[in-house]
């Protein structure tokens, strides 16, 4: 008995002279931390957990109001460094563009099938992401590609129409996010699979929808295994049980279909026979868990941003019918009556660019980007940003950045007209980086850009939209829920009516 107590006396010891330790640690001075940052008080042990809230972006946005455009936080174990001005942005992913380009790597991703060891999103800047890069853009994402596979978009187009159609004609309820997001889904499974993977209203496309908002929620969610990597055992908030399941639903699709093409080469000439050629080429240049993981970041990324990018939109236009006539007018006096909108048009539609361009600045599809991490000690406005600190770009601070736009919290596409039409976001102007900038910027970019601005033309040149009986255009919820992308919390619905 003297013996046990004994221990559990040291025990408690032990852990009452490790909290006291870390506590004179956090609040001792050090030369370095003194050129940090500055930034809010950061308490013993939880640092500054407590001031990000449910939506970060927006607490952190208040914050650098407060602090600066650089300002370093700490989460638990984490130092942080958040960047909320086009000016800083492009220290950090241009000037500085190789020292910032590897990732913070969440405990999700490296739960979820060591996705973090082939993604492309998530590989530090070396030969395997060269390569993996190298090949999305000549398989995918070059002019050449894009422009020979226009006839695929136009297909999915097409089925958007008809269906937006259908249920004009029956006076239904639409839920604009979803079809946004079955168009995506499906242009995204013909292109990788040679197949559609949901129809339009069905239970298929809101439970693959519900799948692919759960991967970016899991990534993107503060979570306490990643401030105390001792709690990763644990998974207090089963953020990585969660990973496991939802990356787990999407690689056992992905393993039917490379199996099946596996056993009979010679298909659709789609991605995946393409990847698979490349593979029994050289299997060491690309294996099968290259392809899968592949596979992962570009039908996640392609069907989620663009048709969260389509629903902020057509939310904002039903919010101010003027600028939904405005667009309206434009296709229709240069494109024509009930004619589809192709490719080569986008740039004779100055006006819907405006307005994309202007959704982007209002609800950028990842807020934070994706997290940047320092190679090494980097000087940034003065400051010190510490090797292995996480980097967060606060895009959608910029885009309400008083200093930079006036009525910041307004919709007004025409911003971007009359002089200012050249600001673009293909990652040139700091101010509007939607997909980021520098060699981490997003490849998917070519495609996003002509998906967004076709399917807003196709539910906006062809139809007239009504709100549910009762409901005002101040009514709409605007509220988001947060991961690394950001959605609506509550689903737009609107009734189309044909004109």
């Amino acid at each position: 008995m003297y013996t046990f107590i004994s221990m559990d006396f040291l025990t408690s010891l032990l852990v009452i002279i490790s909290i006291v330790w870390i506590c004179i640690i956090s609040l001792s001075p050090n030369p370095r931390a003194r050129r940090l940052p500055p930034g809010p008080y950061q308490f013993p042990i939880i640092g500054n957990i407590l001031e990000l809230g449910p939506k970060p972006h927006r607490s952190l946005a208040k914050l650098s109001r407060k602090y600066g455009p650089v300002m370093s936080l700490k989460l638990g174990s984490i130092t942080t460094v958040v960047i909320s001005s086009p000016e800083t942005a492009k220290i950090v992913l241009q000037t500085h563009d190789l020292l910032f380009s590897s990732r913070k790597i969440p405990a999700s991703v490296s739960a979820a099938l060591q996705h973090d060891k082939f993604s492309l999103v998530w590989l530090p800047v070396d030969n395997q992401w060269r390569k993996l890069r190298k090949i999305c853009k000549e398989q995918m994402f070059s002019a050449a590609r894009l422009d020979a596979s226009q006839g695929l978009r136009r297909e999915k187009l097409q089925k958007l129409r008809d269906y937006v159609r259908d249920c004009s004609e029956t006076g239904r309820v639409l839920d604009i996010g979803e079809a946004a997001f079955t168009t995506a889904l499906n242009l995204m499974s013909a292109t990788l699979f040679s197949v559609e993977f949901a129809q339009f209203g069905s239970d298929s496309s809101q439970e693959m929808k519900e799948v692919v908002w759960g991967v970016m929620k899991c990534v993107g969610s503060p979570n306490f295994a990643d401030y105390f990597p001792i709690l990763k055992s644990v998974d207090p908030q089963g953020i990585l049980k969660d990973a496991v399941i939802c990356f787990g639903k999407l690689f056992k699709i992905f393993d039917r279909f490379i199996n099946e093409k596996m056993k009979c080469r010679g298909g659709n000439n789609d991605l995946v026979d393409a990847l698979i050629d490349i593979h029994q080429k050289d299997e060491a240049q690309l294996t099968i868990n290259d392809i899968k993981h592949l596979l992962l970041d570009l039908f996640v990324a392609g069907s989620d941003t663009t048709s969260g990018t389509v629903e902020w939109a057509m939310t904002e236009l039903l919010r101010n019918p003027d600028k939904m006539s405005k667009v309206r007018h434009e296709i229709r006096d240069i494109i024509g009556e009930n004619k589809q909108v192709e490719e080569s048009d986008i740039p004779r539609l100055p006006y819907l660019q405006a307005v994309v361009k202007e959704t982007f600045r209002l609800h950028p599809a990842a807020p934070f980007l994706v997290p940047h991490m320092a190679r090494s000690d980097v000087e940034v406005n003065g400051y010190i940003v510490p090797k292995h600190a996480q980097v967060l770009v606060n895009v959608w601070a910029s885009g309400r950045d008083p200093s930079i736009w006036t009525d910041v919290d307004l919709f007004r596409p025409e911003r971007f007209l009359n002089g200012n039409d050249q600001i673009d976001f293909r990652g040139k102007d700091f101010e509007l980086i939607p997909f980021g900038a520098g060699r981490r910027i997003c490849p998917g970019l070519p495609l996003a850009h002509r998906m967004v601005h076709l399917m807003l033309a196709t539910l906006v040149g062809n139809f007239g939209w009504n709100l549910i009986e009762g409901t005002k255009p101040n009514d709409i919820d605007m509220d988001e829920k947060f991961g690394l992308t950001l959605q609506k919390a509550v689903p737009l619905k609107a009734v189309p009516v044909k004109l």
